[in-house]
């Protein structure tokens, strides 16, 4: 397929009556990594990944280490240094991986709210080492992101909580959706791999409508519309909440479908009237590293008030 944006993407966009906008920021997406970001990718501690399972199923991830830990030498590949990351083994990427290598990543910067997706093809070159070989990358604007202070002092696991899974949501996870003001989703087309996004919010912005099913405010963004995109053509999608205050993430995996043109009278939406409904199939809940610490700094200016601001990028 030539261009950068492939059948459902192109749906969407003229569904939501931004092509010309999403045309002229398609320009963006590279197949490689440009040079003002490889130093960026550099100084990061955590970076989300989203995965597909043997049964098709899509999952989020989130990996946190010391700074350096991730480089790009050419900008056409990433290179993760393992040997010093507390690897959940419950955490469905590592065995996705061994047997789908298409994959989303997302470097996000939470203090500066600068953030750059690359998808690719993950691959273990040799032990304690992975590589994401680069199909797609682009930056994102810095919009909905609640800003935190994020230091990764060691990367051992922490034994507070045990690890819990489920099919249905329970009131400690329905609590952590309630509270929270970020998640990472990960949705993925048939052949042109997967995708990692950030979705952000005043607290509540995710709702648990009951304990299989969430509503999510589609906010408006770059009009590219990779994550609606996708869901156009596969409906799987995958949903990671870190919880920073319990020291734990909600991994979410499922089915999501977009809804247009809903009643919006509180204005949850930001004025796009879209949400996204998520279907819960199985959940998972893990413990964070322990040295991962974290400062909240403020809530983005752009999250919709009652009054019609929009926002979100897509």
């Amino acid at each position: 397929m030539n261009g950068p944006f492939h059948e459902g993407e192109l749906e969407v966009q003229s569904l939501a009556g931004e092509s010309q906008m999403a045309e002229r920021n398609g320009v963006l997406i590279a197949d490689r990594i440009i040079g003002g970001a490889r130093p960026f990718l550099q100084q990061q501690s955590m970076v989300v990944f989203g995965s597909r399972d043997r049964e098709d199923n899509l999952w989020c991830s989130i990996v946190f280490d010391n700074p350096g830990f991730m480089r790009s030498e050419d900008g056409y590949a990433v290179d993760f240094d393992l040997s010093q990351v507390a690897v959940q083994r419950k955490d469905p990427l590592w065995a996705n991986i061994e047997v789908n290598s298409a994959a989303g990543m997302l470097a996000i910067d939470l203090a500066t709210r600068r953030r750059i997706r690359i998808n690719g093809l993950l691959s273990r070159p040799r032990e304690n080492s992975l590589r994401l070989s680069v199909q797609e990358a682009y930056p994102n604007c810095p919009k909905y992101i609640t800003r935190r202070q994020l230091k990764t002092v060691r990367t051992e696991l922490t034994e507070s909580l045990p690890d819990t899974t489920g099919a249905t949501l329970g009131s400690d996870q329905q609590g952590t959706l309630t509270r929270a003001d970020v998640l990472f989703v990960a949705t993925a087309h048939p052949t042109r791999g997967a995708d990692a996004s950030h979705r952000g919010g005043a607290p509540g912005f995710i709702e648990v409508l009951d304990e299989r099913t969430l509503r999510i405010p589609d906010y408006s963004g770059n009009s590219m519309f990779n994550t609606l995109g996708n869901l156009r053509v596969n409906a799987g999608a995958g949903i990671i909440v870190p919880d920073f205050e319990r020291s734990r993430t909600l991994q979410l995996s499922g089915t999501a479908e977009t809804l247009w043109n809903q009643d919006d009278p509180a204005d949850r939406t930001g004025g796009t009237h879209r949400f996204l409904a998520f279907r819960i199939t199985h959940w998972l809940e893990l413990s964070l590293p322990a040295g991962v610490k974290t400062e909240f700094l403020d809530y983005s200016p752009y999250n919709p008030t009652r009054t019609s601001r929009t926002g979100q990028n897509q």
